[in-house]
Order: C-alpha cells, then sequence, then structure tokens
C-alpha cells in the first residue's frame, strides 16, 4: 500500500471504481470527482499551489465497453478490469438490484477479480449494496460489515457468516482495516472522507469536506431504516395475522388476541409467526408501534406523550427507552432531523 502521506512517496493511489450496469452513475461519478479534486481544489481556492494527485481514480468496467446505467443514461469507461491488474484500492458503489433476488450473472466475474486484487494487497471498499458484491467475493465471511438497511433481510438469508451491524455508517474490518463497508447511498462520502484521511492526511480529509460540503452520519443509520423492511414469507396463516395486526396495533394485548384469531395455541403461533418474518410477534407489534411513531414525529408537532399514547403506550417512559433502542436516537433528536417543508427556506 502506498504511503501517500510520506515525503518519500509521491505515488498517486491507484483507484478503480468498478463500472456495473447495475451501479448508481451518480455515486459513481461523485467518487471518481471528489477523489480527482483531492490536493487540487483547496489549493486552487486559496491561491496556493497544487498538490500532485493523491488519487489515480479510473472508472473500469471487465471488458471496458460502454454500458447503460439503470436509468438509462451511457456510461463510457476509462478501461476493462485488465488495464489495472494490481489496484491499491478497489470502490464498489451502490447497486440497484431487487433485494429479494439473485445477484446479476456478471457478479461472479467482478468477484472473482475483486478477491484476487485483495490477495495481493489491494484495500476493497463498498457503499450502500454494493456489499453484497464483497459478501459474493467472500471478502466478508466472519467479520463485522454494514450494507444498506433494506438490504438487512437479504444478508441474514444469503450470508450468514457476516456479522452485519445495523446500526453501523462506516465499518473498516479486516485484517489491516482492508475491508471496509459503508452504510446507504449517501455514505459514499463517509467513505471518502474515511480513505482520504487513511491515505493522504486527516486535515486533507477536512479540507475535502469543507469544499464539499460534506457531512458524516455521526449518527449512524438506523434512524433512517424502514423498521418494516422485512422478510418475504408465503404463509397465509401469519400473513392474515399482519393484515389484521396493520389496523390493530394499538389493542392492549394485540398478540393474544392474533393468537386466538389464527385457531393455534399461542404457542404454535409465536413460533409458526417468528419462523415466517424473523421476529417474535411481541418484536413486530414494538416494529408496527414505532414506525408509525416515527411517520408522526415526521409530519406533525404533536407532544411525544401524546404520540406515545397514539400508538399504543400508556407510559410515555416506556415508549423514549423502546423508541431509542429501535432507531438509536431519541424522539426528541429523531423530530430534529426531519426534512424540513419548502418554505423553510425562504425569506
Amino acid at each position: 500500500m502506498p504511503d501517500h502521506g510520506s515525503d518519500n512517496s509521491n505515488k498517486a493511489i491507484e483507484t478503480v471504481v468498478l463500472g456495473l450496469s447495475c451501479a448508481s452513475a451518480s455515486v459513481t461519478f461523485s467518487i471518481l470527482d471528489v477523489l480527482a479534486s483531492v490536493g487540487r481544489d483547496w489549493q486552487m481556492l486559496h491561491g496556493h499551489p497544487t498538490r500532485p494527485p493523491a488519487f489515480h481514480p479510473r472508472l473500469l468496467s471487465f471488458d471496458g465497453d460502454p454500458y447503460r446505467d439503470p436509468n438509462g443514461r451511457m456510461i463510457v469507461p476509462d478501461g476493462g478490469l485488465d488495464d489495472c491488474p494490481h489496484p491499491d484500492l478497489i470502490i464498489i458503489t451502490d447497486f440497484h438490484i431487487d433485494p429479494t433476488g439473485p445477484p446479476p450473472n456478471d457478479f461472479g466475474l467482478y468477484a472473482q477479480w475483486v478477491r484476487s486484487a485483495h490477495t495481493h494487497g489491494a484495500t476493497v471498499a463498498s457503499v450502500c449494496s454494493g456489499a453484497i458484491l464483497l459478501a459474493e467475493a467472500g471478502l466478508l465471511d466472519d467479520t463485522d460489515a454494514t450494507t444498506h438497511w433494506g438490504y438487512f433481510d437479504t444478508f441474514r438469508q444469503r450470508y450468514p457468516k457476516v456479522k452485519l451491524r445495523r446500526e453501523r455508517i462506516l465499518v473498516p474490518s479486516g485484517e489491516g482495516h482492508r475491508v471496509i463497508t459503508a452504510g446507504g447511498a449517501s455514505a459514499w462520502a463517509d467513505l471518502l472522507l474515511y480513505l482520504i484521511g487513511h491515505f493522504v492526511d486527516p486535515e486533507e480529509a477536512r479540507r475535502i469536506a469543507r469544499v464539499y460540503l460534506l457531512q458524516t452520519h455521526n449518527d449512524g443509520q438506523l434512524h433512517y431504516g424502514s423498521l418494516m423492511a422485512g422478510r418475504q414469507h408465503e404463509d397465509r396463516l401469519v400473513a392474515d395475522a399482519q393484515i389484521w395486526l396493520a389496523d390493530n396495533y394499538t389493542a392492549a394485548n394485540p398478540v393474544a388476541t392474533m393468537a386466538e384469531r389464527s385457531g393455534r395455541s399461542e404457542r404454535s403461533f409465536l413460533r409458526r409467526f417468528r419462523r415466517a418474518t424473523g421476529q417474535s410477534p411481541v418484536e413486530y407489534v414494538q416494529t408496527l408501534r414505532i414506525e408509525e411513531a416515527k411517520q408522526m414525529l415526521e409530519a406533525t408537532d404533536m407532544p411525544i406523550d401524546d404520540i406515545a399514547l397514539d400508538v399504543g403506550y400508556a407510559e410515555g417512559s416506556s415508549f423514549r427507552r423502546l423508541f431509542r433502542k429501535q432507531v438509536g436516537m431519541t424522539a426528541s433528536a429523531y423530530r430534529r432531523q426531519r426534512v424540513p417543508a419548502p418554505g423553510a427556506y425562504r425569506n
């Protein structure tokens, strides 16, 4: 690995951003542009001489041929993977793929190349659902990793050896921290600031953050996720219970009522519900209530204790504890994070 921060080395970090037809163009080109600006844009804005490039970022597809991104835009890569057989750094961007479907057919070819490059010393990093490719390459087995919250159930089922960190926005793992995963798509900024600080120096990372107005997601990603993005199942009895629960989750004892409606013993119903959904009925009820509370915190100015009562909690303190546990921040902090109305930006 080049030590770009050393005075004895001016060699740019050979960086490959993988160009797949399922990859997001916005994140792909944001990464390429920001890495190319290191040592240049801050200096230009302050009238200082630019430095030698810290990174040499290239967009490479498997064969170097143009391809269309998920939105139909024609993307022309800088070349094929054979043009950079021994990169220092590989970045895999977010993928627009169905979480419940199989990986694209060309994943095997890319996974083999990534695995080989990592074996020869490359640092590999992913953004969002790009972690799927790292998992396919076997580089996440028995190690901590994160990904977009919408793909967590896919990971648990398809890659059981991966130690998922749902709450984390950035997870450096493996020997020498040479495998790095980032959460949702906008976590590309967290990833790049980490990489710039690691390969160049932390001060340069701070400069880039100021040039591009980048902010890290220090609160993690739990509060961004939909708690109801659960696994798919075909159990009609459980599906009927879920439909009933969607309108009755504020009831005093909805779990007992669901079991009674199912015609099964409560113990049998609990086992069947967990097998189908991955949650106990109590956990599922709590998830429904907290998800509804999140919507009310975003859309209304109701007092938090009133929201707690509306979603089924007579004790506001119990609601607040559960909210913080599931969302990763207090209800008050979550409300402060909500997207402002358009009028908030007017004078």
